[in-house]
């Protein structure tokens, strides 16, 4: 009598086991990935008109990247080419759990919040960039919501608050 009830209970067990690990595997897994090598599609893009008295850019205004997803961590890795021709890659973090991320580039320091839709299947970046020009600070706040619109292919839709106006883009990205 007390093996079976001991084997019942046994039974019971690995089934409920069973039957719980899809829904915590698909609960951690329901998440959209960025990572992968990331090339700028000019023609689905839609890049507006820089704000009047231009030139000011931020976010992710085109250009290739490379970004790389792992458990709490965004690590964006971009090169441009500098005013003198030469390759310049700039990396930035951040953390996916809503905490601030710290970023600081040859113009100053960026502080950017990441927090994910309800859906897990967009990540928005709120980022304020703080730099000295002719004298002043000037700060800069950019909103970058992240969205994979198929397989291969990544939509970075930003709003970026200037000194000289908004500016809103739509940026889109071909998986290599």
């Amino acid at each position: 009598m007390k093996k079976n009830v001991i084997l019942q209970i046994l039974s019971y067990t690995v089934l409920f086991a069973f039957l719980c690990f899809p829904l915590t595997s698909n609960a951690q897994g329901s998440k959209a990935n960025f990572s992968g090598t990331w090339t700028f599609n000019a023609e689905k893009s839609q890049m507006g008109e820089a704000p009047q008295g231009g030139g000011m850019r931020g976010g992710f205004g085109g250009g290739n990247f490379v970004a790389k997803q792992e458990a709490n961590l965004l690590t964006v890795d971009r090169t441009r080419t500098n005013q003198d021709g030469q390759a310049v890659t700039t990396t930035s973090k951040y953390t996916l759990d809503g905490k601030e991320s710290v970023n600081s580039t040859g113009r100053g320091e960026s502080k950017s919040t990441a927090t994910w839709s309800a859906d897990g299947k967009s990540l928005t970046i709120v980022t304020t960039r703080s730099f000295e020009r002719d004298g002043q600070t000037t700060e800069m706040k950019t909103t970058e919501v992240w969205s994979l619109t198929g397989a291969n292919a990544l939509s970075i839709a930003s709003a970026m608050n200037t000194p000289n106006g908004e500016r809103k883009t739509t940026a889109v990205y071909d998986k290599k």
